[in-house]
């Protein structure tokens, strides 16, 4: 009877131990975990995320493409000043006809005319920048959909952590009832060490379970750019499109899609500049002069002027190669964005099924986690009446516990469908 009671000790202090240790960790994790709910993760993955902070500076390297771009289509002037000294001086009738010491001033203003290829490369990087619009757009949205997977991850591990919480709470009740009947002298004790075991092994099951709702609260913590993990609040709701849109009208609002669409107008607008290169381009040059101080015969303001035509010859077809390249590459965009709205076509008509099978699969799910509660109760009843062994319980509770892990499986596929569903119609994000 020491013995017996001496490990009776031992069991509860190593069960406060855990209980207490538990409570603190919660406690320290409370105060440190920050709070977010759908909507602001997903602002603040879109707002702050690397990613789309990168596709926002190819934006902005674009844009200034296109400024460098147009700046030679645009006037250009620059300014010069020189010192000239020179030895010996050369004279007539006594008179230098250069000075020893001259400042000379010129400035040099270029203006194209007509410059059909330039105006043509201009075009070509305003479509570049809305590509690279386009590319931020898609970053988005590619973001958003990851963080509201992080999000909808989160939910799916506390709730497989609560319902494995809630069977170690019940395997511990099922242990302490059979060890009071053990110490009673009613019960036996391999009831009592199996009901033991089973605590152990729900211990077990709740330790990873609470690992993986850390390991996605931290995923959601670096898509939204922040130092730690992330704890959600609430559910999110979903808005799904009607099913009387048609496809082709929901895909084309999607991100990507409009991504490879000005990919295609780019290389098309391309192609069909090709022939610009062909044509003839005038410039005019303007250079006035100031000379300080004047020499014997030049004069101390002067200035030139001219108008300067081009005609490309022959360039050994290196034009004709640089047409068939761009055509080429009109034929690639175009077979990229078939390919693109093929699959976002699938992805569409897959959402919509997923939807409703993984609706259809949570009402059985929770049909057979309802009939396995059954079982438990009358299970519990008859053991405690003593009609069988501790077996039948302890197999009824772990198949409680799996039909209600199943629930939350299927609830978490619900609402991922319904999230891949708007983002597969162009919904989501917002």
């Amino acid at each position: 009877m020491r013995k017996v009671s001496s490990r009776r000790k031992t069991r509860c202090s190593l069960s406060t131990i855990g209980v207490l240790a538990t409570v603190t960790a919660g406690a320290l994790s409370a105060q440190t975990v920050e709070r977010l709910s759908f909507d602001e993760a997903v602002r603040r993955a879109i707002a702050s995320n690397p990613t789309v902070q990168q596709a926002a500076a190819d934006i902005l390297q674009a844009e200034a493409v296109a400024l460098q771009v147009r700046s030679q289509s645009l006037p250009t002037i620059a300014a010069a000043v020189a010192t000239n000294v020179i030895d010996p001086i050369t004279r007539f009738s006594g008179s230098a006809i250069s000075p020893r010491t001259q400042a000379v001033t010129t400035a040099d203003m270029f203006l194209p005319l007509v410059v059909p290829a330039r105006w043509a490369e201009w075009g070509h990087a305003q479509d570049q920048v809305l590509v690279s619009q386009r590319g931020a757009d898609d970053a988005r949205r590619q973001i958003g959909v990851a963080t509201g997977e992080a999000y909808l991850a989160i939910i799916a591990a506390q709730q497989v952590l609560e319902l494995n919480e809630r069977a170690r709470d019940t395997a511990r009740a099922h242990f302490e009832y059979a060890n009071q009947r053990f110490q009673g002298g009613i019960g036996s004790r391999l009831n009592a060490v199996r009901a033991e075991q089973e605590v152990s092994s729900d211990e077990r099951v709740v330790e990873e379970a609470r690992l993986l709702v850390r390991r996605a609260q931290e995923t959601l913590g670096v898509l939204v750019a922040a130092d730690g993990p992330i704890e959600v609040t609430g559910e999110p709701t979903f808005e799904l499109p009607p099913s009387t849109v048609p496809d082709a009208d929901l895909i084309a609002s999607r991100a990507d899609v409009r991504l490879i669409q000005s990919r295609v107008s780019a290389a098309q607008r391309r192609a069909a500049d090709s022939w610009k290169e062909y044509l003839p381009s005038a410039t005019a040059l303007f250079t006035p002069q100031v000379l300080s101080p004047a020499g014997l015969f030049a004069n101390c303001r002067s200035w030139r002027a001219a108008v300067l035509f081009a005609v490309p010859v022959f360039d050994g077809g290196q034009r004709r190669g640089q047409a068939r390249e761009r055509q080429a590459l009109v034929d690639v965009a175009r077979s990229e964005r078939t390919e693109v709205e093929r699959q976002a076509g699938s992805q569409v008509r897959t959402a919509r099924e997923a939807v409703a099978a993984f609706e259809r699969a949570l009402a059985y799910a929770q049909r057979a986690a309802d009939q396995a509660n059954e079982v438990v109760r009358i299970t519990n009843i008859a053991f405690m009446e003593g009609a069988n062994t501790n077996i039948e319980l302890i197999d009824a509770q772990r198949e409680a516990r799996d039909a209600e892990t199943a629930v939350a499986i299927a609830a978490h596929g619900v609402r991922r469908a319904r999230l891949e569903l708007l983002a597969a119609t162009g919904r989501f994000p917002q």
